[in-house]
């Protein structure tokens, strides 16, 4: 089977990938054609996941295939964008039918929940790595950045903390648990629920956010150095589930939480007024701390005093020198 046989059979007819709104012209061409409204800006965003760094090299396809779009995903929630359309670039070490079938089906029910079209990629041969390009649309001057967190703004997430690096050891095999526990950490970590409706409501009164990929303290860190501010988050106050306390106990929980990444949950300031509304509107909301002169990131206990971990998140080169 060529690339092209391949991208028809298992891409090109799944539903995700037929017309729909916002799309001029998808799959089949030089290009894909995205059509905006008046008013409004293109928001964009790329994520390479790599066999044997992101995900096992020996998992389970359809859940590659939704976790894969949902991290992606994720970054449009961030931005307070509306979905619109996303690419695949797939490099495969070979053409294994029931492989692409079901990384497919994965695929196609990630972005069906997403809203998002498959309007085109690329095939290639080589070591297993899949390559998400994003589209989304929000109106000129909405769009949610790192910068603008103001003295005095409350830090929030949208979500529960730690469950996706707590499922790491479910996920390699290295430990079992009981059902309860285990289907409540594997959901979060292979079938993540990009916070897209809560980024739409963080339009005009977040004052910055990102989503939370690599660790709360490193990426709290680039709202503080984009926003020239320091954020202090309350120890006490962090979200955890009871799954994940009673598979990791509370210290290694916090440590989950704190900077083991994987949430694909929002985090962002705002300033104190808007948090009745936001919880009004239906949105999932916990305070964890405030935002203060200063630089940086610090994590206070009850007493105030500053307990900062010195591990912050992860880092793909943090041994390169």
């Amino acid at each position: 089977m060529d690339e092209f046989a391949l991208i028809r059979k298992y891409f090109a007819a799944a539903p995700c990938a037929q017309a729909g709104e916002g799309v001029a012209l998808g799959i089949g061409d030089d290009c894909a054609l995205l059509t905006l409204p008046p008013g409004e800006q293109l928001a964009i965003s790329t994520d390479t996941l790599v066999a044997g760094v992101h995900f096992p090299d020996l998992c389970d396809p359809f859940l590659l295939g939704q976790r894969a779009l949902a991290v992606s995903a994720s970054d449009l929630a961030a931005m307070g964008a509306t979905p619109l359309a996303f690419t695949l670039a797939l490099t495969l070490p070979t053409v294994d039918a029931d492989w692409l079938q079901a990384f497919a089906q994965g695929l196609d029910l990630m972005a069906q929940r997403c809203s998002l079209r498959l309007v085109g990629g690329d095939t290639t041969r080589g070591p297993l790595s899949l390559t998400m390009t994003v589209f989304g649309r929000v109106p000129a001057g909405l769009a949610l950045t790192r910068g603008g967190a103001q003295v005095g703004d409350l830090l929030c997430v949208g979500g529960l903390l730690g469950e996706g690096a707590g499922a790491l050891p479910l996920v390699l095999n290295q430990r079992t648990a009981e059902a309860s526990i285990t289907e409540a950490l594997l959901a979060r970590y292979w079938s993540p629920q990009p916070q897209l409706a809560l980024g739409l409501a963080l339009r005009g009164r977040a004052t910055a956010a990102l989503d939370i990929s690599d660790g709360l303290l490193a990426d709290c860190g680039h709202i503080a150095a984009a926003s020239n501010v320091r954020l202090v988050i309350e120890q006490d106050a962090l979200p955890l589930s009871a799954a994940l306390l009673a598979f990791l106990g509370l210290e290694a929980a916090r440590e989950a939480a704190l900077s083991g990444g994987d949430d694909y949950v929002l985090a962002f300031t705002m300033p104190e007024s808007q948090l009745a509304g936001l919880r009004a509107a239906g949105s999932s909301v916990h305070v964890i701390g405030r935002v203060e002169a200063g630089q940086g990131v610090c994590l206070v206990d009850a007493d105030g005093t500053d307990v900062t971990p010195l591990a912050r998140g992860y880092q793909h080169f943090q041994d390169i020198q």
